[in-house]
């Protein structure tokens, strides 16, 4: 999955983008409070895409 297709999933569920940092960006949902790091690669693989998606409450 593009990283940039995960990103609008997150948005679109309510989730945002906390900080920034060299290698991973933090995302929060500040409905549950769950923080999660995405790497920064432009493509991530489906299984680690999916395991963020669920862990964010974003499926």
């Amino acid at each position: 999955m593009k990283r940039r297709q995960l990103e609008k999933r997150l948005r679109i569920a309510g989730c945002l983008l906390k900080r920034e940092g060299s290698s991973h960006s933090l995302w929060i949902n500040p409905k549950t409070g769950v923080i999660e790091a995405i790497p920064r690669h432009t493509e991530i693989k489906e299984p680690l895409a999916i395991k963020i998606l669920k862990s964010l409450g974003a499926e």
